[in-house]
């Protein structure tokens, strides 16, 4: 992923006006870090079938990086979470104020799209590329998640509507991620497959992320931690036990599934697995 950390600080977006920190808004909460997790298994998919693609693919992986920072933005705000603290560094909201924070979610937002557009495939990939984040990005995606989960705020939901919510905030961009790289290598007879792992593979990241925010301090997690109990969040339904259980079991499923892939996919997904994703004890 170094190559990518330097694809994205050399093409970080720009806007030269009078205005005295519009640009900076836009580059602070990418150049602060993340785990880079979509990114890194659109990458890892292109790697595992055509790894001379891989220059190519950086431009949709920064576009999967774009859209999902400008989620982060607006999910920070005081208007949702109210957070201070995302990537270890203090919110946009804080840093500049709310107007700035608002503003630079949304030409994150719209901006990943004009990279899609311009990156270097076919113009029948780049339309299959737009229309997959935007549909796994938008209305009824990332955005409807946001919805649900801020609407039910302290109303707790059962497990099967907590699933539906992390679904659709969390899951639906891993998910597309791994799919727009089977597009890009022109493997769409796995795509679907790939897609439907990359649901799975959501859900236990969203898991292992609500379990992090329970048992990690927000010095360690990066953000601010200890603050779902008002949400509906695995831990706080479930509780933080069978939360591990359910991490576990969709983590040996995941393992299973690995098997039906073929060697160098398998060996590509493993490393990404074994990095992200950790087996609680």
């Amino acid at each position: 992923m170094q190559n990518f950390e330097q694809f994205l600080t050399e093409h970080l977006p720009t806007s030269k006006s009078i205005h005295p920190h519009y640009e900076a808004a836009l580059q602070n909460m990418l150049v602060a870090g993340g785990k880079r997790f979509r990114p890194a298994l659109l990458l890892g998919v292109v790697k595992a079938y055509n790894p001379l693609m891989l220059d190519s693919a950086r431009h949709a992986a920064f576009a999967i990086e774009l859209l999902h920072t400008y989620s982060l933005i607006h999910d920070d705000l005081p208007a949702m979470d109210d957070s201070p603290l995302r990537r270890g560094k203090p919110t946009l909201h804080v840093t500049f104020d709310e107007v700035t924070a608002i503003l630079a979610g949304d030409a994150l937002n719209t901006y990943s799209f004009e990279v899609l557009s311009n990156a270097p495939f076919s113009d029948t990939t780049r339309v299959k590329l737009i229309r997959e984040l935007a549909s796994n990005g938008g209305l009824n995606g990332m955005v409807l998640g946001q919805a649900i989960d801020c609407y039910f705020e302290n109303k707790p939901l059962k497990v099967e509507d907590i699933k539906i919510l992390h679904t659709n905030k969390t899951a639906k961009l891993i998910a597309a991620s791994m799919k727009m790289g089977a597009i890009i290598v022109g493997r769409e007879d796995v795509a679907q497959k790939l897609y439907d792992f990359g649901i799975k593979l959501g859900l236990l990241f969203q898991i292992q992320d609500d379990i992090l925010d329970v048992t990690q301090s927000s010095e360690e997690a990066g953000k601010l931690t200890n603050n779902d109990e008002d949400k509906n969040s695995f831990v706080t339904i479930l509780g933080l036990d069978e939360s591990l259980n359910q991490a576990n079991e969709l983590a040996d499923e995941l393992t299973d599934e690995m098997l039906s892939f073929d060697g160098s996919l398998q060996s590509e997904l493993s490393s990404l697995l074994t990095q992200y994703i950790n087996r609680h004890k």
